[in-house]
């Protein structure tokens, strides 16, 4: 992971060790491998249960720039509350005074477009579709929006936002 960089003294001896530790290092975490992390998935009222589902997330955190990605597949023996839907970060958000958007899909009898956001000082993504097919205003997840969640259906959420540290 990248840090904040060294102050320097002026008459220090630099070395081969300080140089790959600032330069090499730091340069070589921009292009590291995800990590890995579980979500939470929750909801307003009623949490879902994951059953037999699956929920995997990965995130790479470059500064203080946090890009991640959340994949849910719904399983036969997953409940799915009720209220509206929230997955946890890998790191909370900086209280940056703004909403942070990304995108998500939900894939079900139909494939649907969607809104990720998390707001300033957050630990939670939330997904937004369109109401209906008709009604193209757009509302929170929950479990029969987009459409009527069943086994099988995935959402995919893919979002990046300034980490609080």
């Amino acid at each position: 992971m990248t840090f904040a960089p060294r102050t320097w003294v002026v008459g220090e001896v630099v070395s081969a060790a300080l140089m790959n530790q600032e330069l090499r290092d730091q340069f070589n975490s921009f292009f590291g491998a995800w990590s890995s992390y579980t979500p939470t998935w929750t909801a307003s009222t009623t949490n879902p249960v994951l059953g037999n589902g699956t929920i995997v997330g990965r995130y790479i955190k470059v500064g203080r720039m946090v890009f991640g990605h959340i994949n849910l597949i719904m399983g036969s023996t997953t409940t799915y509350g009720s209220g509206s839907y929230n997955w946890t970060l890998p790191v909370a958000s900086a209280n940056a005074g703004a909403n942070f958007i990304g995108t998500c899909q939900f894939l079900g009898t139909d494939r649907w477009p969607g809104t990720a956001v998390l707001a300033g000082n957050a630990t939670t993504v939330s997904a937004f579709f369109n109401i209906t097919n008709a009604n193209t205003r757009v509302d929170f997840m929950n479990a029969t929006r987009p459409e009527t969640i069943a086994s099988g259906h995935q959402v995919r959420i893919t979002f990046f936002y300034e980490a609080a540290s």
